[in-house]
């Protein structure tokens, strides 16, 4: 299932996105996309219900993150030896684990704002893991039942702030827009091997990122294990895994950084696609 959030922000009504393009709102099935209606009887609660009879929303209208009230966004970094080595840092003998705040996360189609003081913003596609049942000390064989879907994740970063400014990564991800997700939850039945899609990310029109999951270091079962032994994980906190290489500081012969009046377009195989517009900070 293609679940999303549709609507004016802070109005999302839970939807479904049909095979015919039609969506439907779920209002009359779950209160909203988040918590435990990404458990495995909730979905399989959605999937029996008379879904042409639910009321049709507006494809135009707004979309809203994919997932209500996120309570931990958890990234991994370095995740791909070939990012890695486009930064030049060694692979990492364990997953990085940072943490990027809530109030970052934004609509896979709003606009991203600049953050104030920021010298070196910039983009990565990345693979957004939604946990839909709680996980504990699970082991890697049985992770994936904990994971309800998947979707895609712009993590935007500020270098400045994230390298030279000293202190952990998270200053650098956490920036208000700098999360955007969706368009869509796609449940996990639907993605049959999440180490085998295709992933990329343009800026206005030149494709920079073009590179696939199969080139994770750690896949997606070890990170739901590995997380889970230092953390509880809940229904609705997202793991995003990294990203291929193509990143704004890895271009050479000069890095690229985003600028106001950039748009990007990124997307993965089966997930979907976001769009955003870049825009300075006005405070």
């Amino acid at each position: 299932m293609k679940l999303l959030r549709i609507g004016a922000k802070g109005a999302e009504k839970p939807a479904i996105r049909l095979e015919d393009g039609t969506i439907r709102d779920l209002s009359s099935v779950i209160t909203d996309l988040g918590g435990d209606a990404l458990s495995d009887s909730a979905l399989e609660e959605i999937r029996q219900a008379d879904l042409q009879s639910m009321p049709e929303l507006d494809a135009n209208e707004r979309i809203g993150p994919c997932v209500a009230n996120v309570g931990k966004f958890i990234c991994i970094g370095l995740n791909y030896a070939d990012h890695a080595a486009e930064t030049g840092a060694p692979i990492p003998a364990e997953p990085i684990l940072f943490m990027k705040a809530t109030s970052a996360i934004i609509g896979p189609n709003d606009d991203v704002i600049i953050p104030k003081n920021a010298i070196k913003p910039d983009w990565e596609v990345e693979l957004g893991v939604v946990i839909g049942t709680e996980a504990r000390y699970v082991d890697e064989a049985n992770a994936l039942d904990h994971v309800a879907g998947y979707c895609v994740v712009n993590d935007l970063s500020e270098r400045h702030f994230q390298i030279e400014r000293g202190g952990q990564w998270v200053k650098g991800k956490s920036a208000d827009t700098f999360g955007p997700i969706g368009p869509w939850l796609v449940t996990r039945d639907e993605v049959a091997d999440p180490q085998n899609l295709g992933m990329w990310l343009e800026v206005d029109g030149h494709r920079y990122q073009d590179g696939s999951t199969k080139t994770m270091v750690f896949g997606v079962a070890h990170l739901v294990s590995y997380v889970s032994q230092f953390m509880s994980l809940q229904p609705g906190d997202i793991i995003t895994t990294g990203t291929p290489p193509g990143v704004g500081m890895g271009i050479k012969p000069e890095p690229v950084w985003l600028k106001p009046g950039n748009v990007m377009r990124l997307g993965i195989e089966g997930l979907g696609e976001q769009q955003q517009s870049v825009r300075a900070y006005e405070g």
